[in-house]
């Protein structure tokens, strides 16, 4: 389990990580998401140790990272697959770490074999590597200890349709034997798949978390018509609050905070075709991210 409590970081007058609070529980996936410079990243390395937090505490199952005795076991770690020393092949960097968690030679093969690096590669210097062999070897080397905990940053970056496939199944039967998994990822049909909870963040605070059924359930009704000013002028006469909808990539659509059956009625009164009227959770994660988000994606920012 991780638990992340009041924690905020900032540098000088900017706060990176703004007094955010959330748990990753064992035996379950939890999606870490934000636009780029919402915080995710900083929070990870908050976690593991390698940027001081300002105030707050993250525990890794009751402990802080640096108070466990030997890391590895407890904590697997990959925040940059490209943060590899270049000039030492993929199976000198496992017995590196092998030898330094006390475990026995034999893991490396295990692992090795686990993420499905062949014996040529694994003997092929970490400059020659492919982002997504890069991706593989960082996998393996967060793996190598057996840890009740994951903290993976981009794991899918750079793999091929059947890589991400593995990873994903790789990471569900981990969470299913009782590991813990936080996962960020910017391949948000990946996250849709394979995450339990989601905590999503923009500008380092937390905008929303829960489970995914909960957070897409409260999503409200995508409604689609010609005539999308009439509509807005009936849906604020009735009281009930939208925005522009993401999930037909136009703009005749709107996301009511409004059941279907409700949306519907204000249409017909107002005397609306509708060409659409569907429970938003059916637009799935990518939506809800967005419009969550809008204030603090780069290109919404710059609009």
């Amino acid at each position: 389990m991780i638990t992340v409590d009041s924690l905020t970081r900032t540098y000088g007058a900017f706060t990176a990580v703004d007094d955010i609070t959330f748990t990753a529980e064992a035996g379950r996936v939890t999606g870490f998401l934000g636009p780029n410079g919402a915080g995710k990243s900083t929070t990870m390395r908050i976690m593991v140790g390698l940027t001081p937090a300002t105030s707050g505490r993250v525990e890794i199952n009751g402990q802080r990272f640096a108070d466990l005795p030997n890391p590895g076991l407890d904590v697997g770690v990959l925040l940059d697959a490209s943060a590899q020393h270049a000039g030492r092949t993929g199976r000198e960097i496992l017995t590196v770490a092998q030898r330094m968690m006390g475990l026995p030679a034999r893991r490396v093969d295990e692992i090795l074999d686990l993420v499905s690096l062949t014996e040529t590669e694994a003997n092929r210097r970490v400059r020659h590597y492919s982002l997504g062999m890069r991706q593989r070897l960082g996998i393996a080397t967060a793996l190598l200890g057996d840890p009740g905990v994951l903290i993976l940053d981009e794991p899918a970056n750079g793999l091929d349709p059947a890589g991400i496939r593995w990873m994903r199944d790789l990471l569900r039967g981990y969470a299913d034997g009782g590991g813990t998994v936080l996962l960020s990822s910017h391949l948000l049909h990946e996250i849709e798949v394979i995450a339990d909870d989601l905590v999503v963040i923009g500008q380092g605070r937390i905008v929303a978390q829960g489970t995914k059924a909960e957070l897409l359930r409260s999503a409200g009704t995508v409604v689609r018509t010609a005539d999308v000013p009439a509509l807005a002028t009936a849906l604020t006469a009735a009281g009930l609050g939208f925005v522009p909808s993401t999930a037909t990539g136009g703009t005749d659509a709107l996301r009511v905070d409004a059941d279907p059956a409700a949306v519907g009625v204000v249409a017909q009164r107002a005397g609306l075709a509708l060409a659409e009227l569907r429970a938003a959770e059916g637009a799935g994660l990518e939506e809800m991210f967005l419009e969550l988000t809008a204030d603090t994606q780069r290109e919404g920012a710059a609009a």
